[in-house]
């Protein structure tokens, strides 16, 4: 997976332009010094156990009438207007609704008779949640970031909105996002930056960025997130949470902005990002509807029989950094917990064209509709500031031809864990690297680096 000289010169003079603008930076003058008082470097840990609980375990407690859903409303709200001055994850929140039908869940708890058909009929019931910005909630701001919609308010939900409303959770607030969703970070001229609550002079990735905020700062237990190039699982890799990018057309999209057209509906796929793993199994049920029949989630998995293959990079793309052995490490100790609890021999595979995976991404998202318009022509209609450099992006080849050679190599039934961030510091960034639709990747966590930041693996 040699790059070729000329691949080789463009990446040495990617990374000296790279290191000429971060010297530059270095040269400007430091911010004018504020009061005496010193800055939090992170979020205060959370100090009400029921800001600790699983989506599941507040759903058990609350239909076992152990709790009441307003005492659980109220930490969440209590928590949120803690952290949110320092991470701006949360940018409109709906407390004094969520409270209201907080105790409509109360009442309707209190004059229930058993708990049997409420967990069939109400799996979430009582259950904070929050919404990225971009989804419609009925009376919520939908401005996707962008500065000519920021009037914009939603008049009904969006799809998985209504059907979580419908399981019985509670929106706590809509959440930050990147411009049109179309950044790895969570910062536009509409609502501001979102900061890591790990160490908040570092980024939270993007487009989900509010939700995978939120979420690790303890502000909410289950999120509802968009990904078309990793917005689902940069953000949860960043904050140390989890999230899913489910299989295309098992989650509708509806109600978001701006939607996929033509080739990259795709590509975008709505699906959940919770605090901890065991909620997101129930969430997508709820969240895909009629669609979960397509995921087979009641038939029983050996592990044992999966194929498990391993990749330790994606074979030296000039626009990606090395991947840094702390990383590959962390990687190592995945493989080696799977050989020896499960038995199974994980497989390294070399995918030798993945290396040109963001030229891939690059070509669909520039790829013509049916009406014979680049997808970032809207962007560009509603002044969006997103880079003209991307849409005048040509790539080596066509989508056709560079989706056709990679779906006839290295495709197969099984898991492939990858690294999903080539460093272990989220502040000086990192590349995102969007993997072609036939690889579908949950991102886990795998603890904290010695720098107190998450530590991740995509799977």
């Amino acid at each position: 997976m040699a790059l070729s000289r000329a691949e080789r010169c463009l990446a040495l003079l990617l990374r000296l332009l790279s290191r000429a603008c971060l010297a530059l930076l270095a040269l400007l003058p430091p911010p004018r010094a504020g009061p005496a008082r010193a800055a939090p470097r992170s979020v205060p840990p959370p100090r009400r156990a029921l800001l600790l609980l699983p989506a599941r375990r507040l759903a058990e407690l609350l239909r076992a009438r152990q709790v009441a859903c307003v005492e659980v409303v109220e930490a969440y709200v209590e928590r949120i207007k803690e952290v949110n001055p320092l991470i701006n994850a949360v940018v409109k929140d709906r407390f004094e609704e969520a409270l209201q039908e907080a105790r409509q869940v109360d009442k309707l708890l209190a004059e229930s008779p058993g708990d049997d058909c409420l967990e069939e009929k109400f799996p979430l019931l009582g259950v904070p949640i929050t919404v990225k910005e971009a989804f419609s909630l009925y009376g919520m701001p939908n401005t996707s970031g962008l500065v000519n919609r920021r009037n914009v308010i939603a008049t009904s939900d969006a799809t998985v909105v209504a059907r979580l409303k419908q399981a019985g959770a509670i929106p706590l607030g809509v959440t930050n996002c990147s411009e049109l969703c179309m950044w790895y970070e969570s910062s536009n001229r509409v609502y501001g930056r979102t900061n890591n609550p790990y160490d908040l002079q570092r980024i939270v990735g993007g487009s989900s960025g509010g939700e995978g905020s939120v979420l690790a700062a303890a502000g909410s237990v289950v999120g509802v997130g968009s990904d078309i190039g990793g917005s689902i699982r940069m953000p949860a890799f960043f904050n140390g949470v989890f999230g899913h990018k489910p299989t295309t057309g098992v989650v509708p999209n509806d109600g978001q902005f701006p939607n996929a057209q033509g080739v990259r509906t795709s590509y975008l796929c709505t699906g959940p990002m919770c605090r901890y793993a065991e909620d997101l199994e129930p969430v997508l049920r709820v969240m895909a509807g009629p669609g979960v029949s397509k995921l087979k989630l009641n038939e029983k998995v050996s592990l044992e029989k999966i194929k498990f293959h391993c990749m330790d990079h994606d074979g030296g793309s000039i626009f990606v950094s090395p991947v840094d052995k702390e990383i590959l490490q962390a990687q190592k100790k995945v493989v080696e917990h799977l050989e020896s609890d499960l038995g199974v021999q994980v497989q390294h595979v070399a995918i030798h064209k993945m290396k040109y995976s963001f030229q891939i991404w690059s070509a669909m998202m520039s790829s013509k509709d049916s009406e014979g318009q680049v997808s970032f022509h809207l962007f560009l209609k509603l002044h969006s500031t997103f880079s003209l450099v991307s849409c005048g992006l040509r790539p080596w080849l066509s989508a056709e031809e560079q989706c056709g050679n990679w779906e006839g190599e290295g495709c197969c039934f099984g898991t492939l864990t990858f690294s999903m961030q080539v460093g272990k510091s989220t502040k000086r960034g990192a590349s995102c690297l969007a993997l072609c639709r036939t690889l579908c990747l949950l991102t886990c966590r795998l603890g904290l680096t010695p720098f107190g930041m998450p530590r991740q693996a995509g799977d």
